[in-house]
């Protein structure tokens, strides 16, 4: 089992920036790959990045890159995703999701996730 908490969201103009943290507790953290999703109104959920320490590898959609990070603390107890450049369509609800497997950008893939945090982004 690994619970997880996000934080960090809130309002903000384009092109400003917004970090946003995903605290994770439960047995072997450290051996979970995580991933940021987001979701607006009626639209589906979205893969944004995905982070994994035991191979230390990250990567995000195409639709975020060269804006967004997704970095660790090395023992996986807190995941962020640094947000830049941020644009009007970045407004969502952001979850942090974790699975066992690498890889997987759906969300039918991750097995646990939090509830989520709200960032709007302002003209």
């Amino acid at each position: 089992q690994v619970q997880l908490v996000e934080s960090g969201g809130g309002l903000v103009q384009t092109g400003g920036s917004l970090r946003l943290s995903c605290a994770a507790s439960g047995r072997a953290v450290n051996m979970y790959t995580f991933g940021w999703f987001r979701q607006a109104p009626g639209n589906e959920r979205e893969f944004v990045a995905t982070i994994s320490a035991s191979i230390a590898i990250a990567n995000v959609a195409d639709s975020v890159k060269g804006r967004f990070t997704s970095s660790t603390d090395g023992a996986m107890n807190t995941v962020t995703l640094q947000m830049n450049a941020l644009k009007q369509d970045d407004s969502a609800v952001y979850y942090c999701a974790a699975v066992t497997t690498w890889g997987a950008r759906t969300q039918s893939a991750y097995d646990y996730w939090g509830r989520g945090t709200q960032v709007t982004v302002s003209s």
